[in-house]
């Protein structure tokens, strides 16, 4: 067994580990582990980071008052619901 996958996945993150050095709180922190994560998930699966962020940033705030949480099925990054241009395509 080996780890390759999650090492080549975080070697951006270590390389780039200078860059963060504006994160100096412990909640800074933990909202760059969560968006690096969903960037991180969104690349496995063959999205584009950009636009699925951009996709997530619309489409949540228009379910803020909904009790169901449903919705976020249809968000999730292997969701056969997100729009095309989330998608890479392949060439």
């Amino acid at each position: 067994m080996d780890n390759n996958a999650a090492e080549g996945s975080i070697r951006s993150f270590c390389v780039g580990k200078h860059n963060w050095h504006i994160i100096d709180t412990i909640d800074g922190a933990k909202a760059s582990a969560i968006i690096y994560s969903i960037a991180e998930t969104a690349k496995a699966n063959n999205l584009k980071p950009y636009n699925y962020f951009e996709y997530l940033l619309t489409e949540i705030p228009k379910h803020m008052e909904d009790k169901n949480l449903e919705f976020l099925d249809d968000l999730l990054p292997w969701s056969d619901k997100l729009p095309q241009e989330c998608r890479k395509t392949n060439r």
